[in-house]
């Protein structure tokens, strides 16, 4: 990121200097198809005589002018940032310049719709790109009032952060849209969103008695897919969940939710102008577990317009708090106030699972991480940021109380809105609230990283009754902090009658405080050791669990007759880590999973369990057994497809995870007599979004060539078929169709984001990844350049995505670390991204010598 880059004590120096007011900004949308006009006139006072800097990135400055005095564009202008010398108590500076429309996700994105030629745009300003559509102070603790003035095509919707007024009509079939003057806030969470949306509006009565209205946006060629009543439901509940536990009113004029193409996140909690993923909008039928997902996205926004946009970090070290917030309040209110009242086993195998590997690599980081500038903030934004950190939340929760905690941040809400805090100001509420002295808590949880271990130590005697019972905690040398944590022991024993019997049931519980090497439960002594023991039952506390062998011999046996979702993931879960940690074979996950997975009744452990499948046969299965291996679980996962009740959700989910096993003659056979229709399952209609998963696994199989995708393509034109399009291309296995991904990706880069994620995903998409091997030395001779020419959404996703991970061998890692010695002390953030990637190929063979 040459040039774009800004430090935190460039920003606490900025912030010493001056302080914002508010923002005027003008925006012409019509110019040009590749820039914009735009003119900001901003107010702010500043220590007499002091110089400092507003951040633009722009095409071309026209004029600056400050205090009524014109500046010189070529001498104070760089395209990154304006010099501002010679400041005054009260200032009032304009800038008018051109700024780029981009493709990449950030700042002003522009789109142009397959289907009907339609233009669309929208803002990604998080972390500092509201400076590529006007010139701003770029930092939280800037806190300010923004008017905007948009001149769009007459036909289209604008849509920000207050309401949207009536256009006044300018020239040439153009509008313009005079927008009320924001509430005080982060330029990061500003907003436009324009284009012929179209909408579902609605509305509601915040606790305050005012009349919130409601819209939900999508590109016209989408609304018809589009289930508004659905997110309007769990808005509603979240708003009365969330206003009864912060104590404060939703704070803002009205709530939008837009559904946006190439978006490059889940979502964005613009206020008032919350901008998503467009994969959440269902063209066909979705799984039960995207649904949820789904809901679960809504209310993590929703969560943010309290804490982070209405109180908001003053610089980035605490995004964490943002984020973990927002991720913890999501999962609690779906289980208390939604029909997703399992969302905490959806959080266990999706958010916690994350966390756990991120925790695990040689990136890893507190918590509270010492971010010290903007190329920090990126490589942070992690599942630590999100997973780790909501973890450590709930821990926190079950240490002092839910209800202290939320007493606590009701304290924080009503001290701090509209300002800045920093995680001491957060920390000062809990106490108070809880009366726990959280210091020690805080630095071992926040301020250290690592993930301890759980291991149980149980002595019988003849009879099966517990005579000894503790719990060990262990942490890796690296890490070695030993953390306090709440947690629950849970017995499970088989029940011999009744609705549950041949069930395995929870027949005991006891919940404790875990600290240091060892915690003795003398509670347990006494007690008949039961089938299965479960440490950390419930799922509270941020710690890897073992079995010991008589529960794991229980597990092995019954994990699919454990009743409840939550200990049934936990369980698995531990057999996931241990095969990761090399301690167990990564085959008998693949027969644990195969063997119960036909009788889960949640839709998001079976999507979660399936995507372990696939990471497991790519990269953990011995390289002589993986072929093998991955022929039998596509065999496998057909028979569970054709056995699964006629139209339900595990049909669907094992079909499509059969199309990315799918790869022998037989196999492939199958799903191309799936795609025409000669072969069919009771209930599941072969719909657009399958036919491209079948087609996509024909094409990776070579049982089609490009030709195949082009004549389905003109049968889908869409965005959706642009983008599966090219991943089938760029799945066909030949090094020609290789050397064409690699062509356009890399050596071109003249794909948008979106593309480029596709074709990456269709390149790694090997049975043989000997296609693969050409491309290691071609990778690391070329990052390096790619890194320092393009922003970061552009570079990381090409660095990651195409890192060889699939050439499970010694020899990566040996280019792995010629290029890091190369490379020294100079842009730390790649030196992360390749660090991390590294070590995945280290796991994956320590992995399959296990396996072997």
């Amino acid at each position: 990121m040459p040039g774009l880059n800004l430090t935190r004590a460039e920003a606490v120096e900025r912030s010493a200097t001056l302080t914002v007011s508010h923002y005027d900004v003008a925006l012409d949308l019509t110019t040009s198809e590749k820039t914009f006009s735009s003119t900001t006139t901003v107010t702010f006072s500043a220590r007499e005589g002091s110089s400092s800097f507003i951040d633009a990135v722009t095409h071309k400055v026209h004029r600056v002018t400050l205090n009524g005095v014109e500046l010189d564009p070529a001498a104070v202008s760089d395209g990154v940032r304006i010099q501002l010398p010679d400041l005054a108590a009260e200032n009032e500076l304009r800038v008018e310049a051109d700024s780029y429309f981009m493709n990449t996700g950030e700042g002003l994105h522009r789109f142009v719709d397959p289907v009907d030629g339609e233009v669309y745009l929208y803002t990604q300003f998080e972390v500092p790109d509201s400076r590529r559509m006007f010139a701003v102070f770029e930092q939280p603790d800037q806190k300010a009032t923004f008017t905007f003035h948009v001149t769009a095509p007459a036909h289209w919707d604008v849509i920000s952060n207050s309401p949207t007024p009536a256009p006044e009509a300018a020239a040439d079939g153009t509008a313009t849209w005079h927008f009320e003057p924001t509430l005080r806030m982060s330029s990061y969470i500003t907003a436009l969103i324009a284009g012929p949306y179209a909408s579902v509006r609605s509305e509601l009565t915040s606790s305050d008695g005012r009349t919130i209205p409601l819209g939900v946006f999508a590109r016209k060629s989408l609304m018809e897919f589009m289930n508004a009543e659905d997110v309007f439901e769990v808005t509603r509940q979240g708003f009365e969940f969330y206003e009864a536990q912060f104590g404060v009113p939703y704070p803002f004029p009205k709530y939008d939710q837009l559904f946006v193409p190439e978006f490059n996140a889940g979502a964005m909690e613009n206020a008032g102008a919350v901008t998503f993923l467009e994969s959440y909008v269902f063209r066909t039928k979705p799984t039960a577990s995207m649904v949820e997902a789904r809901a679960m996205t809504v209310l993590h926004e929703l969560a943010h317009m309290w804490f982070g946009d209405l109180v908001t970090m003053r610089w980035w070290n605490d995004l964490w708090l943002n984020e973990s917030f927002a991720t913890f309040m999501s999962a609690l209110a779906a289980v208390e106030n939604t029909r997703y009242t399992g969302s905490w086993t959806s959080f266990a195998l999706g958010q916690k699972v994350n966390a756990y590997r991120a925790d695990q690599l040689p990136s890893t980081h507190p918590v509270t991480a010492n971010i010290t500038d903007l190329e920090d903030v990126l490589v942070n934004f992690d599942a630590i940021t999100y997973g780790k950190g909501a973890s450590v939340l709930r821990q926190l929760v079950a240490w002092v109380g839910q209800e202290e905690f939320m007493a606590g941040i009701r304290s924080y809400f009503a001290k701090h809105a509209w300002g800045n805090t920093e995680l001491p100001d957060l920390m000062v509420e809990l106490e108070a609230a809880s009366g726990r002295d959280l210091t020690a808590w805080t630095e071992k949880w926040l301020e250290t990283a690592g993930v301890n271990t759980f291991t149980p130590a149980v002595e019988v005697d003849d009879d099966g009754a517990i005579t000894s019972f503790s719990i060990l905690q262990t942490a890796v040398a690296e890490h070695p902090v030993l953390r306090p944590h709440r947690a629950a022991v849970g017995f499970y024993n088989l029940a011999a009658g009744g609705e549950d019997a041949g069930k395995l049931v929870r027949t005991h519980r006891i919940e404790l405080d875990v600290d240091g090497a060892v915690t003795e439960v003398p509670e347990l002594v006494g007690l008949q050791r039961p089938a299965l023991i479960l440490l950390n039952d419930d799922d509270l506390a941020y710690a890897k669990i073992r079995l010991d062998a008589h529960s794991l011999a229980t597990a092995t046996a019954h994990l699919k007759d454990i009743k409840d979702s939550l200990p049934r993931t936990l369980v698995a879960s531990a057999a996931w880590d241990a095969m990761r940690d090399g301690e167990t074979p990564a085959r008998g996950f693949v027969d644990l999973v195969l063997n119960n997975v036909a009788t889960e009744s949640e839709s998001s452990v079976i999507s979660g369990l399936l995507r372990q499948l696939a990471t497991t046969i790519q990269f953990y299965v011995a390289a002589d057994a993986k072929a093998a291996a991955g022929v039998a679980t596509a065999d496998r996962l057909w028979e569970l497809a054709s056995a699964a009740g006629a139209g339900s959700d595990a049909q669907l989910q094992f079909l499509k995870a059969f199309a990315t096993f799918a790869q022998s003659p037989g196999q492939l056979a199958t799903a191309a007599a799936l795609l025409d229709g000669s072969r069919t399952l009771d209930g599941l209609a072969i719909n657009q979004d399958l036919r491209w998963d079948l087609l996509v696994s024909l094409a990776a199989g070579g049982a089609i060539d490009a030709s195949a995708v082009d004549a389905e393509l003109e049968r889908d034109s869409t965005q959706n078929g642009t983008l599966l399009a090219t991943e089938a291309k760029a799945a066909i296995p030949t090094a020609d169709a290789k050397a064409a991904t690699w062509e356009s990706v890399v050596v071109r880069g003249d794909l948008a984001n979106a593309a480029a994620r596709a074709a990456i995903t269709g390149f790694n998409r090997v049975w043989n990844t000997s296609l693969l091997e050409p491309y290691v030395a071609t990778y690391f001779g070329a990052i390096q350049e790619l890194w320092e020419e393009k922003g970061y959404e552009t570079s990381s996703k090409v660095i990651v995505g195409l890192f060889p991970s699939h050439i499970v061998a010694q020899s990566t890692i040996d280019a792995a670390d010629t290029f890091l010695a190369r490379l020294g002390a100079d842009h730390p953030a790649l030196r992360r991204l390749i660090l991390e990637n590294r070590d995945g190929v280290v796991r994956a063979l320590r992995a399959r010598t296990a396996d072997a």
